[in-house]
């Protein structure tokens, strides 16, 4: 996630909303004008704006240059209309920035908070983006292998890993899924 957000840190800029918090929008932005949170939970942080994605009045339209959902789509039982909105919210030209389960364990906080309906692919997340945003303006990787599946499923953190265990990629062995989407 990290190695995925820092390739793009450009565009995490302007007006940006991240979904849960704003680690990576303080870690990885610039000229960032404003930060909001979307949170869905009572848990949610002061300030958030609390709201379900797959229906979001209290989200304006065209508003965000860069939207960051880190590890949230596999928890939305609507993709569609959770791409649709991610979609309406940004700015022309603004930027989505996703990433998403493939192989992994339920995450059970997750789980038992909003539920975790998916495991996604390469082909299905470029086909979700891709039928909102247009398929000429989205890039979709997947990155894993079988040795970063079993470590994940073994309970290692990526920090016990070697950079090269890390970024080899096995096309079979879909760890996480990455999308950037530009409206």
């Amino acid at each position: 996630t990290e190695r995925f957000l820092a390739a793009y840190a450009a565009d995490i800029r302007g007006l940006v909303l991240e979904v849960g918090d704003n680690t990576y929008t303080r870690r990885f932005g610039s000229d960032v004008t404003r930060s909001d949170v979307l949170h869905r939970g009572p848990e949610a942080p002061a300030g958030a704006i609390v709201a379900d994605l797959c229906h979001a009045p209290e989200l304006g339209t065209s508003v965000y240059d860069c939207v960051i959902a880190t590890q949230t789509l596999q928890c939305i039982l609507d993709l569609p209309r959770a791409i649709a909105t991610l979609h309406r919210i940004l700015a022309p030209g603004g930027v989505a920035l996703v990433t998403a389960s493939g192989i992994g364990q339920i995450s059970r906080f997750d789980a038992d908070r909003w539920g975790e309906y998916w495991r996604l692919t390469s082909q299905s997340l470029t086909r979700l983006l891709g039928d909102t945003f247009g398929a000429s303006r989205v890039q979709v990787s997947a990155h894993g292998s079988s040795w970063t599946a079993v470590a994940l499923l073994e309970g290692l953190a990526a920090e016990e890993l070697s950079a090269e265990e890390l970024g080899w990629r096995d096309a079979d062995y879909e760890v996480i899924v990455t999308g950037r989407a530009v409206k």
